[in-house]
């Protein structure tokens, strides 16, 4: 079976130049989102325990909307409503106008938003872990709530919530693939021009698949040294 799979169009300079963009495109997207939804997930969880009620209610609703609706219908309404209600830009290549927010940061946007709604309950169930008795003793040595929070609760926090948010990173570069639907230039996008092009759908397919085991793997393989180096021995184990 193996050599009757078909792998001459890697060897073609124009699919090497859009193999190479659409990974480059897709590691860049899945770091931009990584990060940007961890931002959003620790303001979030910090901004859930203040005292106001409003901010609370607007966070809460937040999180429900993006927990409890699908990606792909987030990513459209963001590129194709709220994009085009943004103000248009001058596009120096073609002399016309262009959206605002191109396709590749509209799935940057959509998708940390999506994730980073899990990323503060993930951060938040990591807090209600740690015991109370802490932050009685940080108000009792004159803590502030910044301090404490950073110095004491969030650090121990993060430990416990590792795991968890693990699977919410390793899901997250997973659903980048949604990115292509809007034509945004990263691998699964090119995949479908070479194997319409080849007829090569299973050879494509496989090499894609390859590329997000690798991907996913040494995320994994990171988030796990990370998990062992930030382990207290006898806490949250």
């Amino acid at each position: 079976m193996l050599l009757e799979l078909n792998f001459s169009w890697l060897s073609d300079p124009t699919y090497q130049t859009w193999l190479k963009t659409g990974i480059f495109n897709t590691i860049f997207l899945s770091f931009v989102c990584i990060i940007l939804s961890l931002v959003i997930g620790l303001v979030g969880v910090w901004l859930q325990g203040i005292p106001n009620q409003w901010v609370r209610n607007f966070l809460q609703g937040y999180i429900q909307l993006f927990r409890n609706t699908p990606p792909l219908v987030q990513l459209f309404f963001l590129f194709f409503v709220l994009a085009n209600l943004l103000p248009k830009v001058y596009d120096p290549t073609t002399g016309g106008e262009k959206p605002l927010l191109g396709s590749f940061a509209s799935a940057a946007i959509a998708l940390s938003l999506f994730a980073g709604a899990f990323n503060i309950e993930i951060f938040r169930s990591g807090i209600e872990a740690v015991p109370k008795t802490l932050i009685e003793a940080c108000e009792s040595l004159g803590f502030s709530r910044s301090q404490y929070f950073i110095q004491v609760i969030f650090p121990l926090a993060f430990r416990i919530c590792l795991p968890a948010l693990n699977n919410n990173l390793v899901n997250l570069i997973k659903t980048t693939t949604l990115a292509s639907a809007i034509a945004t230039p990263e691998l699964l996008y090119y995949a479908g021009q070479i194997y319409a092009d080849n007829f090569a759908t299973l050879e494509v397919m496989l090499f894609i698949w390859l590329f997000y085991v690798a991907l996913v793997g040494v995320l994994v393989a990171f988030m796990h040294w990370w998990e062992r180096k930030l382990r207290i021995p006898g806490y949250g184990n």
